[in-house]
């Protein structure tokens, strides 16, 4: 599929009138850019990106995407890290001002096609298992996972996983400007206080007490303003594992109105932009992001209010 400007100009559905957990099909935009201004010339820029949506995440699909740099000649390298996630390595020998680099990306998700299945040896990899320096226990978080673990006997990976959400959700209040991307769950647990990245690191940090393999997710959450983050649990299903996704920043499991970019142990593996340069100049970074629903197929039984079609598309203003 190519990126057709018609497409990528349309207006955006207001998604709070959609029940996207019911529709058939979904279509997204998602426009982000990052732009780096200095103050005078700087030399040998290497820029890592992991915002390129993967072809395939469970019912996700990516139909098109295109990665644009202005601001200077780059050469890039794009492959697979050690999680799957795609990585854009961009090196520019010199950036006299500014470089800019923009995705734009059409999305699809196809409700029938299922949850996000793993191999059955998913369940015991050590990158599931075990905890970085951004997710290490304390002893706090040790005894709530052991009360956790108490209130959760008898249950199902896949309900302790959500008893682990909830109590995160609970322990927790979203505070921006508290926390940094080098904060760690015991830090973050015990002020109290965080963004979505310190819930999903508290989350995969009980989830490793409690030998839960689980991973950190980053991507989009529709009407939210920048990146969010949230947590993949791994359980058994039959002679497969399947991906259970829980946003314990809302308390609550994913939806359609969530749009996957990469997965890994933290935040590090999956940090949108991180890079380096020689030079005496300052940079200043400047994000923009734009995401939301080009299209819904919605249940013939179920139609939106005002929204007659079957399908419903917004080609233009």
């Amino acid at each position: 599929m190519m990126l057709d400007p018609a497409v990528l100009s349309a207006s955006l559905l207001d998604h709070r009138g959609l029940d996207l957990g019911a529709a058939e099909r979904v279509r997204y935009v998602l426009e982000q850019s990052f732009r780096y201004e200095y103050d005078g010339p700087v030399r040998a820029l290497r820029q890592r990106l992991v915002i390129v949506p993967p072809p395939r995440h469970g019912n996700q699909y990516r139909r098109a995407h295109r990665l644009e740099v202005t601001g200077a000649p780059v050469r890039r390298r794009v492959r697979r890290d050690a999680n799957g996630n795609i990585v854009a390595w961009l090196e520019a020998e010199q950036v006299p001002r500014a470089i800019e680099f923009k995705l734009t990306a059409v999305l699809e998700r196809v409700r029938g096609d299922g949850p996000t299945v793993l191999p059955a040896r998913a369940l015991l990899a050590p990158r599931l298992l075990r905890p970085t320096p951004l997710t290490e226990a304390d002893e706090r978080l040790r005894v709530m996972a052991a009360q956790i673990a108490a209130e959760s006997a008898g249950d199902t990976p896949g309900e302790t996983a959500a008893r682990v959400s909830d109590a995160v959700s609970q322990a927790m209040t979203y505070r921006n400007g508290v926390s940094s991307v080098a904060t760690t769950a015991a830090e973050a647990l015990d002020t109290g206080h965080g963004v979505c990245q310190d819930y999903a690191h508290v989350m995969l940090a009980l989830c490793h007490v409690l030998e839960l393999p689980a991973r950190y997710v980053s991507g989009h959450l529709l009407g939210q303003g920048g990146t969010h983050a949230w947590v993949e649990v791994i359980v058994p299903r039959g002679d497969h594992a399947e991906a259970i996704a829980f946003d314990p920043c809302n308390g609550r499991r994913t939806d359609g109105g969530y749009v996957t970019i990469a997965t890994g142990r933290d935040y590090r593996d999956v940090a949108p932009t991180s890079g380096r340069y020689s030079g005496a100049s300052s940079g200043r970074l400047t994000a923009a992001r734009r995401v939301g629903v080009l299209a819904a197929a919605l249940p013939a039984t179920r139609p939106p209010p005002a929204l007659r079609p079957r399908f419903v598309a917004c080609l233009g203003p």
